[in-house]
Parts: structure tokens; C-alpha cells; sequence
């Protein structure tokens, strides 16, 4: 992950990062259709359950777009969860033990989704709601600019740790308890 956080910085590369399949195939299409500048698609070796709880065609348009309502919330918005990758199935099983008034975003493309029009990123991640916490197992910093000084960011800050994977994302932490105890502390804060 160490390698996806550090191509992220390099100017004019979209880095996607798709949950599952469905999301491959729009990362797939975007690559295709991206005439500007090159394409990294950093797919997981994991295996990754299918989110058929949401909808084919917004997963493969939302990552187009770079990111996308992938959980909306049934009560009144308290708190946003976002993730890309191998890691959005945490923060979906995480929004599920929270409650209805939890948001969960896919954002499986910064560079694109920070292209799109002011108005579908504030659809997407409303300023009112300064709760905000994002998992990924990969460098912090980065997601800061989506979670503000207000929120929380779980993520890895040592790297080198040889083992299968779902080892390794227990022993770091990368899990959707984590983003619960992130976002009751966030919750609790009054925050």
C-alpha cells in the first residue's frame, strides 16, 4: 500500500483503487476513456466479498465520477465513512453497526472525483457534516483533505510486516472495529 500512497502525490496520475469487481469495471472503462494523462489501477490480491448490496450501475459510474454514496444514510446525517479499495467492506460493516444517520462513500479515485463540479462533491461529502472518518490501509495524511482537522483516519503508519493478509490488517488495525471506536469517539465528542 506503501506504493498506491506514493503515486497519489505524483501529479496528473489517476490512482484507482475498486472494492470489488463491479467497481474494477468502471476503473476499467475510466482508464480507457482518460485521454489526458496515464492510469494506475492498484487492484488487491484479497479476496474481496461483492458489494451487491449496491447497485451495479452506480459502482461502476461511481467510480467514473471517483467517488459515490456507496451507503446512504436513513435518518438524519451524523457521521461519514469513507474507504477505496479492499477496505470499503469494513467501513460498510462499520456503518451498519452505527446506525441509520451513517453515510458510507467509495472513493476509489481522488484525482477524479476532485475534478468533479463543486456541487456533486458537496452532494457527496456535505459540508455540515464535519464527522468524518476514513479507513485504508496505506499513509493517513492523504485523506485529511476529505476528513478535515475534525476527523479520523484509519490507516497505517508502519509498513513491513510480512504475513497473509488478513493477518496483517488485524495486527494494524485495519478492521471495521476500529472505524467504530473512530467514529464513536468522533460521535461522542460532540464533534
Amino acid at each position: 500500500m506503501e506504493t498506491v500512497s506514493s503515486v497519489r502525490l505524483i501529479p496528473n496520475i489517476d490512482v484507482i483503487r475498486p472494492a470489488d469487481p463491479e467497481e474494477t469495471a468502471g476503473a476499467f472503462v475510466a482508464a480507457m476513456q482518460r485521454i489526458d494523462g496515464p492510469t494506475f489501477l492498484a487492484l488487491t490480491r484479497q479476496t474481496v466479498p461483492m458489494l451487491n448490496d449496491i447497485d451495479v450501475k452506480l459502482r461502476r459510474e461511481g467510480v467514473l465520477r471517483g467517488g459515490y454514496v456507496a451507503r446512504k444514510e436513513k435518518a438524519k446525517l451524523d457521521l461519514i465513512i469513507m474507504s477505496c479499495g479492499s477496505e470499503l467492506q469494513h467501513a460498510l460493516a462499520a456503518a451498519g453497526q452505527l446506525g441509520d444517520g451513517v453515510r458510507v462513500v467509495s472513493m476509489p479515485c481522488f484525482e477524479r472525483f476532485n475534478r468533479q463540479p463543486h456541487e456533486y462533491r458537496e452532494q457527496i461529502l456535505p459540508n455540515e457534516c464535519r464527522r468524518r472518518v476514513a479507513i485504508e490501509a496505506g499513509v493517513t495524511q492523504i485523506w485529511y483533505q476529505y476528513v478535515g482537522l475534525d476527523g479520523k483516519v484509519v490507516g497505517l503508519h508502519q509498513f513491513g510486516l510480512s504475513a497473509p493478509g488478513p493477518e496483517v490488517m488485524k495486527e494494524r488495525g485495519i478492521d471495521a472495529q476500529h472505524v467504530i471506536d473512530a467514529a464513536k469517539s468522533l460521535l461522542h465528542a460532540g464533534g
